[in-house]
């Protein structure tokens, strides 16, 4: 009897063991891990983490976060939902994306909010865009660094591209470095449709792209509302921000910003509205170049326009009482 009712016991212990061998190893959760050391069978816990962001993403919660452990490469990552991926202070998540591909490509929700926290996006000559927001509700990108991407094909070689075609879109990007890039540090290129963004870039270095900051909506209708503060955009070879629309509105302030050695500092055309203050454009080929018809390019009188080869090209800028 005794020995009965012991395999008894074994034989329901078997099979509670066998049970949780067989749970899915993707049971969501909000919070999960990477790690250099992990596993991408893993359940993507702090103990167990996985190894790549793409597994985690596919591990969390929509709404959750992904951290990483510590510093390695991990991966890219196509995101569907509203995420957060973040790495510490003190720990470098580098993406090195596969040649031709994007480190971190974004076809989320209308209402989706995705945050990029502390990542290293490295297209090493071979990949083709850092960022590339397709679709989604916000992105926010916190202290990333993003360079060496190519240009192949139509889109590319862009540290941060948005190019959604609906929606409302709210951008952030802040304490970021794009650099190195073959077309654009920042685009922001509706390719059509009417989407509309608002967007803030704060404490941006852009630095050693063909453009550094560049908000074109020639070929869609949606309104733009942009704001850039507190940035340096240096060393681009054609221009450091360029701001262009067709029929949707377009309104885009400079603040507190310092361009120097670009092609053309500041380039603007169609109807955008530019407004500009605190700003130091010195040592470009061109200082601002204003073509907007009308002109509703206007300047504050506490800039610093000197020193370059040509200040002010074609229009000069409406000078408007400060209030």
């Amino acid at each position: 009897m005794r020995n009965r009712l012991s395999f008894s016991l074994l034989a329901t212990a078997l099979m509670v063991a066998c049970s949780l061998c067989a749970a899915p190893a993707y049971a969501q959760r909000g919070r999960v891990f990477v790690a250099s050391y992990g596993n991408d069978a893993n359940p993507c816990t702090f103990g167990s983490p996985c190894r790549n962001f793409q597994a985690a993403v596919t591990a969390v919660l929509a709404g959750g976060e992904v951290t990483a452990i510590d510093s390695a490469g991990f991966g890219p990552i196509v995101i569907d939902k509203a995420v957060t991926i973040t790495s510490p202070d003190g720990v470098e998540a580098g993406i090195v994306p596969a040649t031709g591909g994007n480190a971190i490509t974004i076809n989320a929700g209308p209402s989706d909010a995705i945050v990029l926290r502390g990542l290293t996006l490295n297209g090493s000559g071979i990949a083709i865009n850092g960022v590339e927001f397709n679709s989604g509700g916000s992105l926010t990108v916190i202290n990333c660094v993003a360079q060496n991407f190519i240009i192949s094909g139509a889109a590319s070689g862009n540290g941060i591209l948005l190019q959604p075609t609906a929606g409302t879109v709210d951008f952030t990007i802040t304490n970021t470095i794009v650099l190195n890039n073959a077309n654009a540090g920042i685009l922001y290129l509706p390719p059509s449709g009417s989407a509309s963004v608002n967007g803030v870039i704060d404490r941006v270095v852009a630095t050693h792209n063909p453009f550094g900051i560049e908000l074109n909506t020639s070929s869609a209708t949606g309104a733009t509302i942009a704001a850039i503060s507190n940035s340096v955009v240096g060393h681009n070879s054609n221009t450091g921000i360029y701001a262009q629309n067709a029929s949707g509105g377009f309104k885009l302030s400079i603040d507190n910003t310092q361009l120097s050695s670009n092609g053309s500092a500041i380039e603007a055309f169609n109807t955008a509205n530019v407004l500009l203050g605190r700003s130091v454009i010195m040592g470009n080929g061109v200082g601002v170049h204003n073509t907007t018809s009308p002109n509703t390019f206007s300047t504050y009188k506490d800039n610093r326009i000197n020193l370059n080869t040509a200040d002010i090209d074609a229009s000069p800028l409406l000078t408007q009482a400060q209030q």
